[in-house]
Order: structure tokens, then C-alpha cells, then sequence
């Protein structure tokens, strides 16, 4: 089976597609580019107050595979780290049925909230290698939305989130925002297959003028160091000037 690839590029004003080249259709997990999403839930109900409060104490008993979230966080740190537990603790917050509801008004990918089968975890997993899944084309659809204003969420929680995803000004004028996603498919033994891992880099870049929303996704054919999401967005952002310059 051929890893899967996309890179797609559209203009936020218009949604008109300026770039697209791969299988942009194909629908896989969001892992934790998610976190877009659960943070405009979480500064819509309230739960989150700024880019620092709350700070969420970590508990040993949250499932915390990575080192890096074995420690206090705040909404920044949850973002920059990826802390599923973080999410979590939003999305329990926010309740099963207003959960629910966000995914359906913001259209999100097959908008499938349930989860793993039989396990009725899908408010806390629903979107790690489980029940929801959202292709690179329902990215940037969701993304245009996002930058436009045009989610049902209140203007605090479109502000606070750009703030969140806000990572670096390029040399040509260029803001960037965005947020990365590292996942893996099941292998035969039904666990995750690390060799095959899927990496996301979603996001817009703006200039004042003109913000053009991009989304790139690509799977590994092999057994790299390091998660492919954050490798990913330091590739993709080397070569984004340049791209931004041609579109």
C-alpha cells in the first residue's frame, strides 16, 4: 500500500484551491491537530481562560507515553507539547453532548465522536487513531472557517486560538500559524506500526493582505527518529517562502 501524501494550499477569502497535489481526499486521524479544535471548545465554554490559565496539575495516572507531559501545563505548553491528557481534561470539561455538538456545527472531518468500538471512551480518544477521522481537503475547509470568523464559537475563542498556533514571522512579511499531528496506523498485531507513522503540519500563513491556509500530510515508508509531525513542519516550513512567493 502507497504511504499516503498531500500538500494542498488554498486562499482563505475565496476557499479556491491554489495548490493540490497528492491524495488530499483521503480521510486518517487527526491526532493532534485536533487541538485546534478542542481549544476553541475550551475558550467557548470558558474552561480556558487565556495563554496561561488554567495551569492543569499533571496526575500520574494520565496517559502520558511522551516525558515531555509529565508536568504542569498551561494552554500554551498543552499546544506546543501536544499533551493529550490537556485535551483531555477540555474535553471532559466541556461534557459529552456539548462535545458532540462542537464537532457537528464545525464539521469536522466524518464528524464520528464515538470512539474505540465497545469502549465508550470517545470524548477523551475519539480523535487518536479512533473513530474520527478528516482528510487534508476538510483541514483547510475547517482552517478557512477558522481564520474567517465564520465557527460557532465566540471571537475570544478565535483570537485566543490564533494566538495559541501563532509560531514565527518569515523574512518576506509572512506570520505563520499552525499545529502538528503525529500518528501511526495498526500494524497486524493491532498495535501501532511506527515504521508507517503519519505526520500532519496544518495551518495559514498572512501578510495583511492576503492569509492562504495549507495543510501537508505525509507518512513514513520507514522507521525514522523523532515524530513525524514536528519533522514535518520543519521541512515544510524551510521551503514555505519560496512556496508563498509562487502562489
Amino acid at each position: 500500500m502507497a504511504a499516503l501524501n498531500c500538500t494542498t494550499f488554498v486562499d482563505a477569502a475565496s476557499g479556491k484551491a491554489l495548490l493540490r497535489e497528492g491524495d488530499c481526499a483521503a480521510r486518517i486521524t487527526p491526532v493532534s491537530t485536533f487541538n485546534i479544535a478542542v481549544s476553541l471548545m475550551g475558550y467557548d465554554s470558558g474552561f480556558l481562560k487565556d495563554q496561561h490559565a488554567p495551569l492543569l496539575p499533571y496526575r500520574a495516572e494520565y496517559k502520558a507515553w511522551n516525558k515531555e507531559w509529565r508536568r504542569d501545563m498551561d494552554p500554551s505548553q498543552w499546544i506546543s507539547y501536544s499533551a493529550v491528557w490537556y485535551a483531555q481534561q477540555v474535553t471532559q470539561h466541556i461534557g459529552r453532548e456539548r462535545f458532540e455538538r462542537y464537532v457537528q456545527e464545525f464539521g469536522y472531518g466524518n464528524r464520528d465522536t464515538s470512539g474505540d468500538k465497545d469502549k465508550a471512551n470517545g470524548l477523551t480518544w475519539a480523535w487518536i487513531g479512533s473513530s474520527m477521522q478528516i482528510s487534508a481537503d476538510e483541514q483547510t475547509a475547517f482552517l478557512c472557517k477558522l481564520v474567517r470568523h465564520e465557527l460557532p464559537v465566540s471571537p475570544y475563542a478565535h483570537e485566543q486560538t490564533a494566538h495559541l498556533l501563532k509560531l514565527k514571522d518569515l523574512p518576506n512579511g509572512w506570520q505563520v500559524f499552525g499545529k502538528t499531528g503525529t500518528g501511526a496506523p495498526l500494524g497486524p498485531d493491532g498495535k501501532d506500526d511506527y515504521s508507517r507513522s503519519y505526520g500532519w503540519f496544518v495551518g495559514w500563513a498572512t501578510n495583511g493582505q492576503r492569509t492562504i491556509v495549507f495543510a501537508r500530510l505525509a507518512q513514513d515508508e520507514r522507521l525514522i527518529e523523532g515524530a513525524a509531525g514536528p519533522r514535518l513542519k520543519e521541512a515544510f516550513l524551510r521551503g514555505l517562502p519560496a512556496q508563498l512567493a509562487k502562489l
